[in-house]
């Protein structure tokens, strides 16, 4: 099996945090990004050979591929980057999935595989892709869709397959209305049942065996998308097309909501999401940092990655990112600091060189916020987000869904106050 992880589109929906970076590129949890959960889901179900298909804001998700993901000669492995590009059968960027999956096909003609593995690079979740792929083969399926069971205050967000009692995909409608809900209802086992989850949504992975995908690519020229077109195509024209039940936890980081969500779920006793499962690690760049230091910090469900210097008065259900600093006196609560992707000079700091030293300055409170990488906060400010808050646009920050977004490499002068204040 090859898997092929999608890069995303332009992410607009994740906006600031998407501006300068690809949505895969997005830092998670203060030390990974998101292209990190798919990768090493492969990895860890022994599946190492992975093509990134990349277009919008790519640079750092190149560099970050490129500087972490190495194989050993003798392994046969590589994560390779594959970008949009112009070639005789096309001139056009990716239009959608499928189409990006189509212009990547001719790099997969010099490889031996039996079937082709589809992820997306923005989502939160871990998966045994060997389990997966054995199901499909079980089934003797042509596709096989990963499918999460959810109620119906989720089915309308997504696209709902109606799957009969031997595990086959028989219809699919993209985000139903909830008026027609009750027709999509398919066989689930009973927790679920009882949770009310009784609506089977696409995960957005897929298993295509090898010449299925080539027939379906033939027999829908003009179709750039598998959620609208293909996927809905293959039912109509009777393809085997099987249902793997997943009953872990998943989340699509699609919105500010949802990442801001997962990002401080992460920092919560036991989360759904094992970032300590000593079996399947998730693997990132090896950046060789210090261990972090703290003074007379109180420390409560805080998530502090490595390389910072803290002096807070209080961090309080966070996320701390690498080489991040925060000044004495200052308070932190319900929000991630994504920390800084180099140490200033102690001359830069002692002078203020740029304003205020890379970091979050003396008595300074913030709530309900993203701090994106390389911001420079100065003493006394104030940002505290809110659902009372509109939406809202400036230079240097943002509101969405009531959270304050910090841009990156953002200035916020002494005494500032951002938000409900």
């Amino acid at each position: 099996m090859i898997a092929l992880i999608l890069g995303g589109g332009a992410g607009s929906r994740l906006a600031p945090l998407t501006s300068q970076r690809s949505k895969p590129a997005v830092p998670i949890a203060g030390k990974y990004r998101l292209i990190d959960i798919p990768i090493s889901n492969c990895l860890n179900s022994g599946l190492k050979r992975m093509f990134v298909l990349t277009q919008y804001n790519s640079a750092s998700l190149n560099k970050h591929i490129k500087n972490t993901y190495h194989f050993d000669m003798f392994s046969h492995g590589f994560v390779d980057i594959l970008a949009a590009e112009q070639t005789p059968s096309s001139d056009q960027w990716f239009q959608g999935t499928a189409d990006a999956v189509r212009q990547s096909m001719h790099h997969l003609a010099n490889h031996d595989y039996d079937y082709l593995l589809i992820l997306s690079g923005d989502q939160l979740y871990q998966m045994n892709f060997e389990t997966l792929v054995n199901y499909h083969i079980e089934k003797d399926a042509d596709l096989t869709i990963a499918t999460i069971p959810v109620s119906d205050r989720d089915a309308s967000g997504f696209g709902i397959m109606k799957v009969n009692a031997e595990g086959y995909i028989e219809d699919f409608v993209e985000k139903p209305k909830a008026n027609v809900l009750e027709a999509w209802e398919s066989a689930v086992d009973e927790e679920n049942r009882a949770q009310g989850k009784v609506y089977l949504a696409s995960m957005g992975i897929y298993v295509f065996s090898r010449a299925i995908m080539k027939k379906l690519f033939d027999e829908n020229e003009k179709a750039i998308d598998f959620g609208k077109e293909i996927i809905p195509n293959a039912i109509s024209s009777n393809y085997k097309i099987a249902s793997f039940s997943y009953d872990g936890y998943w989340t699509d980081i699609g919105t500010i909501r949802s990442f801001f969500e997962a990002n401080i779920a992460l920092a919560d006793p036991l989360p759904e999401f094992n970032l300590f499962d000593g079996e399947n690690p998730i693997y990132t760049r090896p950046r060789l940092l210090a261990p972090t230091k703290v003074y007379g910090t109180f420390l409560n469900k805080a998530l502090v990655a490595e390389g910072c210097i803290i002096h807070a008065k209080k961090v309080d259900r966070a996320v701390i990112g690498i080489r991040s600093r925060i000044g004495e006196g200052t308070e932190i609560s319900n929000a991630i600091v994504m920390g800084a992707d180099y140490y200033e000079s102690v001359e830069d700091i002692s002078l203020r060189r740029h304003g205020a030293p890379m970091g979050i300055g003396k008595d300074c409170y913030i709530e309900n916020a993203i701090i994106d990488k390389n911001c420079r906060i100065g003493n006394n400010v104030v940002i505290k987000g809110s659902p009372l808050l509109h939406d809202q646009e400036t230079d240097t920050f943002c509101v969405r869904d009531g959270i304050v977004v910090l841009k990156k490499r953002a200035y916020i002068p002494d005494g500032t106050k951002i938000g409900l204040v």
